[in-house]
């Protein structure tokens, strides 16, 4: 759970370059690249070709050259780069696709041979909603660019993949593609065949049916039913932060309802304006086994209170966390969705984050984090998925791509599996009027060490839910 009340201080990233669409021929295909059977043909050109830019802009099309359809979920394509310098941190981002950017992913690596110009890579993928390829067909557009996280030019003149001269569409050999996990095209940089079982950062397959996993449906009659505890979460009654000092974490705000059939948990937070009469929520694991994996939840922002006056500078969250176990210590993590519909932390209204934390020192306050953010309302429904693997932490929201953070924020233990609903300060709302605030959560999964798609994680619930299961977890502990 979250020990301190934070005090954020972030600066917004600069608005993206605006991208022209545009169509480009193709051309025939270089004699240094050959097109297996029943394989794959990359293409590739650059919307900013100059030897530095704001951010690099890899255009690229897929096509199948073989004689039977391939699904674009068992597809794999790398773009390899040099990066700026060590730790440097960037972000991928989908501008605009023929199969639609909610299924297009982008994830960041590190080969397992560093060459002089690739130190890193970009690795894009497909959901199952971006359907399949019969033979000779093509995905069309894939409009893709990635950026450094500090929004400072980065250099891409030495960038193994880069091509300065291709401003047309043609095939390009320095992009790899992966067929079901076996490399299809192109010629990686030295020693970093994709398909190189030594290769630490090739994210995981499906995971079997057997896998370890934890599936909750929160269907329980209330804070007090025994399957809460034998299910391994607690409901917190303990004081502490986060949130508003002397306020009380109330274990019976925390509920559960029927709705249409399914149950659903419900966490309320309520106040009259001072600390005595602050009630906060959390709901959480009582183990840290939780690492390398996906995490998935569907939670319900609220914007408003469901009685009473609005404008408390309020915290609706699902997060993942480990102790700190000393100020600056290497081994903490926290993976977090946090949501201000009234803004707090310096901001006037709706915001909401993800955040990757390396480890933070409370007093004097410092932290080590890497965040992406978006100012606008998320009240209702919304899929929350967070997959970590060996290389990058991605987050996206309704099947969208929100935010790649590094290797550098990787967990090096355990974590816990948490919900809550808090208050920062009572600075936004000074009414001593009741006022009380919902947030809602459906459901809970988590994959042990595998990366699932967000469609995987719809189709995963799905089946435990026809199945009728609504409790399961074989995550082994420790």
């Amino acid at each position: 759970m979250k020990k301190i009340a934070r005090s954020r201080l972030r600066a917004s990233a600069a608005a993206a370059a605006t991208l022209a669409l545009g169509c480009a021929g193709l051309t025939a295909l270089p004699a240094s690249a050959t097109a297996v059977a029943d394989g794959l043909v990359v293409q590739y050109r650059t919307s900013a070709s100059g030897a530095t830019a704001d951010q690099s802009e890899p255009w690229l099309k897929v096509r199948n050259s073989g004689s039977a359809s391939v699904p674009l979920s068992n597809v794999k394509v790398r773009y390899y780069f040099k990066s700026d310098a060590a730790g440097m941190d960037y972000r991928f981002a989908c501008s605009w696709a023929v199969k639609g950017c909610a299924n297009i992913t982008g994830t960041f690596g590190v080969p397992a041979t560093p060459t002089a110009t690739a130190d890193r890579y970009l690795e894009i993928g497909f959901t199952a909603g971006a359907g399949s390829l019969a033979p000779g067909a093509d995905t069309g557009d894939l409009q893709l660019r990635f950026y450094r996280a500090d929004w400072q030019t980065l250099g891409q003149s030495d960038d193994y993949s880069f091509g300065a001269e291709r401003t047309s569409y043609g095939d390009w050999p320095k992009v790899t593609a992966q067929l079901g996990g076996t490399t299809v095209w192109g010629e990686a940089p030295g020693g970093n065949d994709p398909t190189d079982p030594t290769d630490p950062t090739d994210p995981p397959t499906d995971p079997p049916a057997d896998g370890p996993a934890l599936f909750d449906d929160f269907n329980y009659t209330g804070h007090t039913d025994p399957k809460i505890a034998a299910h391994g979460w607690s409901v917190r009654s303990n004081s502490g932060g986060p949130g508003v000092p002397g306020a009380v974490w109330a274990p019976e705000n925390v509920t559960f309802a029927d709705q249409g059939g399914n149950s659903v948990m419900n966490l309320e937070t309520s106040t009259a304006g001072t600390s005595g009469s602050t009630r906060q929520t959390e709901f959480l694991t009582q183990s840290m086994k939780f690492r390398n994996g996906t995490y998935a939840a569907r939670v319900k922002f609220n914007d408003t209170p469901r009685s009473g006056p609005d404008g408390d500078h309020l915290v609706q969250t699902f997060f993942t966390i480990n102790d700190l176990k000393a100020p600056m210590a290497d081994d903490y993590a926290e993976y977090d969705f946090e949501y201000l519909p009234n803004g707090g932390w310096g901001e006037p209204s709706d915001i909401l984050y993800t955040t990757s934390w390396e480890t933070y020192r409370p007093d004097p306050w410092e932290a080590v984090n890497q965040h992406s953010e978006s100012r606008q309302s998320f009240a209702g429904w919304h899929d929350l998925v967070v997959t970590i693997d060996n290389s990058a932490i991605t987050y996206y929201i309704d099947g969208q791509l929100f935010g790649t953070h590094g290797a550098a924020y990787l967990p090096e233990r355990g974590m816990s599996i948490n919900f809550n609903q808090w208050l920062i300060d009572l600075a936004g709302q000074t009414s001593t009027t009741p006022r009380s605030y919902d947030q809602q959560v459906d459901y809970v999964l988590h994959v042990k060490d595998q990366v699932l798609s967000p469609a995987q994680v719809n189709a995963a619930v799905a089946a435990y839910r026809a199945a009728g299961t609504t409790f399961k977890d074989t995550v082994p502990a420790g």
